[in-house]
C-alpha cells in the first residue's frame, strides 16, 4: 500500500507542476488560452494573477516532493490535506472541475496513505 501511495503523491506532485508552468509561463500562450478557455485579452489582464497561482502551487508540488523524498508520510498527509482544500475552494469559486483534477487525486492519495503505518 505504501508504494501505491508514493506513486499517488507523486502524480499530485507532477499535476501541480504541470499547472505552476500552465500559469507562470503559459498563461497567454495557445496552450493556456485553451486550457483555461479565456481570450487573449483576459490573459493579458490576469496575467500577473495567474504567475501567483502559479507559484502557489509550485510551493504545493515542493511540499510533496519534500514529503516523499524524506519519507515523511505527516508531511505528505499534511501537503494533501492542502492541495484537497484549495481543490474544493477553486471547485467551489472558479470551475467544477478543479474538484476532479486537483482534489480528487489528493484525496484518494490520503487515504492510501491512511493505510501505511506512521511512526
Amino acid at each position: 500500500m505504501h508504494a501505491a501511495a508514493n506513486i499517488v503523491v507523486g502524480i499530485v506532485a507532477l499535476i501541480h507542476v504541470y499547472i505552476l508552468v500552465l500559469e507562470m509561463f503559459l498563461w497567454e500562450r495557445p496552450t493556456g488560452l485553451k486550457t483555461f478557455d479565456m481570450d487573449e485579452n483576459f490573459a493579458a489582464a490576469t496575467r500577473i494573477l495567474a504567475a501567483n497561482q502559479g507559484l502557489y502551487n509550485g510551493f504545493l508540488a515542493a511540499g510533496l516532493f519534500w514529503g516523499l523524498f524524506t519519507g515523511d508520510i505527516h508531511v505528505q498527509r499534511f501537503f494533501l490535506g492542502c492541495v484537497a482544500t484549495a481543490g474544493v475552494y477553486g471547485a467551489m469559486t472558479a470551475n467544477a472541475r478543479i474538484l476532479w483534477i486537483q482534489a480528487a487525486p489528493a484525496v484518494v492519495g490520503l487515504v492510501l496513505l491512511g493505510f501505511v503505518p506512521s511512526y
